[in-house]
């Protein structure tokens, strides 16, 4: 909650064109980040083939659900949005885990 005062505090007087490149730095931060997921998670995929585990592993998933939902609501965030996206990721891990088995 308060991290979202401060970022509110902070862009509170700034321009429309500064507002937008605020924007266009966190979605560069955003794809970094999910670039980054992505990369550990096709990591995770290697530990699974080599140990001949299944590339599901829905009490994973669930935890990962439960926890976008918490970090959510602890940053004001609609929580059914936020596992959504957190949905799309773990699905397009699976898909890139099955290609490359």
């Amino acid at each position: 909650m308060a991290d979202n005062d401060a970022d509110r505090g902070r862009t509170k007087g700034m321009s429309l064109d500064e507002l937008r490149e605020e924007i266009e730095e966190i979605d560069r931060d955003l794809v970094e980040l999910i670039a980054r997921r992505t990369y550990v998670a096709d990591t995770i995929a290697e530990v699974k083939a080599e140990r001949d585990l299944p590339t599901t592993d829905e009490g994973q998933e669930q935890r990962v659900m439960d926890r976008a939902g918490e970090n959510a609501e602890q940053f004001e965030v609609d929580s059914n949005l936020v596992k959504a996206i957190f949905r799309l990721l773990i699905e397009l891990n699976k898909v890139h885990q099955r290609d490359n088995r």
